[in-house]
């Protein structure tokens, strides 16, 4: 072999390595940003269950004073169920998956707003330790559900930039990796709700 051989077949060598190089890394930091988004997610859930977990003992202390709103504590311990039972597979967050997680989670959240302004009609209730205390567990965990919800969507942000960039668009849809839904707003929450007295 001649020397000019020996050079081309040392660049392109080179070339190939380099190509793999960047191939590899591509994908390994798309692996790592989809399992960024899994693991936040699973984050999320948590929250979410905590919250769920909290519910019985709640409705348990409200039944207490307050038998006769049977229908109100049914209607969360409904919510309950339906909010629990509504999962996502962390590799399948659509659009549609996302809407009726968020549409279970919406429910319930509105039932526990019904109950708590039940509460507002039994002052003995208002005042007992346990109703006091899982009453703040509960707006805590309302506060780590936001935090963990404002992560994952940063962690979906990143994920669907790096994906949806040049050439990363290519090899994302070699490999499979698709965009992933954020939580978003649910529909009218942008207007101001009306307080009548």
């Amino acid at each position: 072999m001649n020397k000019k051989t020996l050079i081309i077949l040392g660049v392109l060598a080179l070339v190939v390595i380099w190509m793999y190089s960047s191939v590899t890394g591509k994908y390994n930091a798309m692996v790592s940003m989809d399992e960024g988004v899994t693991a936040q997610w699973a984050n999320v859930e948590t929250q979410y269950q905590r919250r769920a977990d909290l519910i019985p003992n709640l409705v348990n202390t409200v039944k207490g004073y307050a038998a006769h709103e049977k229908e109100t504590l049914e209607g969360v311990i409904a919510a309950r169920a339906k909010a629990t039972s509504t999962t996502i597979d962390p590799s399948n967050l659509n659009a549609q998956s996302m809407q009726q997680f968020q549409e279970a989670q919406s429910g319930l959240s509105s039932a526990l707003s019904r109950l708590l302004v039940t509460v507002e009609k039994y002052p003995d209730l208002k005042a007992n330790q346990n109703f006091l205390e899982l009453q703040a567990q509960l707006e805590g965990t309302e506060n780590r559900i936001a935090v963990e919800r404002r992560r994952f969507n940063e962690i979906v942000q990143s994920y669907n930039t790096l994906i949806r960039r040049f050439p990363n668009t290519i090899f994302a849809g070699m490999f499979g990796f698709e965009k992933r839904t954020p939580f978003a707003a649910q529909a009218g929450s942008e207007n101001a709700p009306t307080v009548e007295f």
